[in-house]
């Protein structure tokens, strides 16, 4: 288990300049944004713009923090990112401008090369079990608190905007949630 804590993340400023993004991991390690097969990362938006462009990826956005914004693609299609924790998906390469509702706006973000990996982010709110399957899994934690162990007895515990990064899910992982409102983000990702 590779623990990650939101403290230790860089910010680095968007190419549009409306925000700043925070990565939490990717591959192949300290890959460029070029060449990166998959990123998980934190992105924070002060203001209104288009969202940069990433032919050939696969998006998954879940709003964190803030009002959210509308999001309005080219082709006239029109997504309302206002519920916090319910993972929405587009291509990379569509032309996005997002219309911030109200206030800021902090949301999570998980990016796939199209041809190289799929993944998925499940939201879990309550205690339990995931099963082995030998793919990469990040669990971030949204709000609360919660246990994160693997058969071996480790642990680590997650405050808010921590995360763990486990390669190759050989064995279980329990989650635990230590408080009541507590909500964890599981990512899974498989390289094609």
């Amino acid at each position: 288990m590779k623990l990650i804590t939101y403290d230790e993340l860089i910010a680095t400023p968007w190419k549009n300049g409306g925000g700043v993004t925070r990565e939490l991991a990717c591959f192949p390690v300290d890959a460029s944004m070029s060449d990166f097969i998959w990123r998980v990362s934190i992105a924070d938006v002060s203001q209104s713009g288009p969202f940069s462009s990433f032919p050939g990826i696969d998006r998954v956005i879940t709003l964190l923090d803030g009002d959210g914004m509308q999001l309005q693609f080219a082709d006239h299609t029109r997504h309302a990112l206002v519920d916090k924790l319910i993972p929405y998906s587009f291509r990379g390469e569509a032309q996005v401008n997002a219309h911030l509702i109200g206030s800021p706006s902090r949301d999570f973000n998980l990016m796939l090369r199209r041809d190289a990996a799929r993944g998925t982010v499940e939201v879990r709110h309550a205690s339990g079990t995931i099963k082995a399957n030998q793919t990469t899994l990040l669990l971030f934690c949204a709000a609360g608190r919660w246990r994160v162990s693997g058969t071996d007895k480790q642990y680590e515990d997650l405050q808010s905007g921590d995360a763990i990064l486990l390669e190759q899910t050989l064995s279980n992982t329990m989650i635990t949630s230590l408080d009541a409102q507590s909500a964890l983000l599981c990512v899974r990702i498989t390289l094609a």
